[in-house]
């Protein structure tokens, strides 16, 4: 953390606090809030590795309290499978990409979860469709994930629209961003991202995390949620749409 400068010291812990809350709030966007964010002022391939730790223990904690662990794991495996294999096979993108390019790439995955998230289609999966379009779905997003460091795209939109049960969806939710996080730092990890100081830097990172987290769950109830994801959507498109113009101009 010596090396780290303490602007961007103070600019992780400030991401993640507020990553966290969103997160308490909703149920996810932590990694979408946090490499948004962290992607104007590092490159994102090693704010994906400051994301590791923070990501990867509050979707554990989401992943544990859901209903029925087993009946999500086995539901869900093909998914799961598909998002290690399309993050192993595009796990070059984020390390072989130019800084610009991967903060172009960053920003078109969060305007079009943005957009998604504002226009609210009525998107349903029929469940016949299910077994062979969770495979799809999974290499989708671990293609995403190793291009971006995002992990949401398509699979919250897929998830959705299976009308699952909300605590249900959380825990399906939870489980395949901790899979994208983990196939994500083997990829990183493989073409040699890993540093000491970032390593330290993703450490340190989980406290105002976890912080903002438990802010966002005691809030969750006082808040329309409605109103807040609203603002969440129209921020991280506004995030998203500044920082393709900076990095594509």
């Amino acid at each position: 953390m010596t090396d780290l400068p303490l602007l961007i010291v103070a600019a992780m812990a400030l991401t993640f606090l507020l990553a966290g809350f969103v997160k308490g709030m909703i149920g996810l966007g932590l990694p979408t809030v946090a490499m948004g964010l962290l992607g104007l002022v590092m490159p994102p391939a090693e704010a994906a590795v400051i994301l590791i730790v923070p990501s990867l223990v509050t979707n554990l904690w989401q992943l544990a309290f859901g209903p029925g662990l087993g009946a999500t794991i086995e539901r869900f495996w093909p998914m799961m499978l598909g998002i290690t294999l399309g993050t192993w096979a595009g796990a070059g993108l984020l390390a072989g990409a130019s800084s610009g390019q991967a903060a172009a790439a960053l920003g078109g995955a969060l305007a079009l979860y943005a957009l998604a998230g504002l226009v609210k289609l009525p998107l349903r999966v029929p469940p016949q469709a299910e077994s062979w379009l969770s495979p799809l779905v999974g290499v989708a997003t671990g293609v995403v994930t190793a291009a971006t460091g995002v992990f949401v795209i398509p699979a919250v939109p897929y998830l959705q629209a299976l009308e699952l049960e909300r605590d249900r969806l959380i825990q399906a939710l939870g489980l395949s961003f901790t899979v994208s996080t983990l196939a994500l730092a083997a990829g990183l990890a493989q073409h040699g991202l890993f540093d000491g100081t970032l390593a330290w830097g993703s450490l340190a990172s989980l406290l105002p995390a976890l912080a903002g987290m438990a802010l966002g769950q005691s809030l969750r109830r006082r808040v329309r949620a409605e109103v807040f994801r609203r603002c969440f959507f129209l921020g991280l498109l506004a995030l998203g749409l500044f920082l393709m113009r900076e990095h594509l101009g």
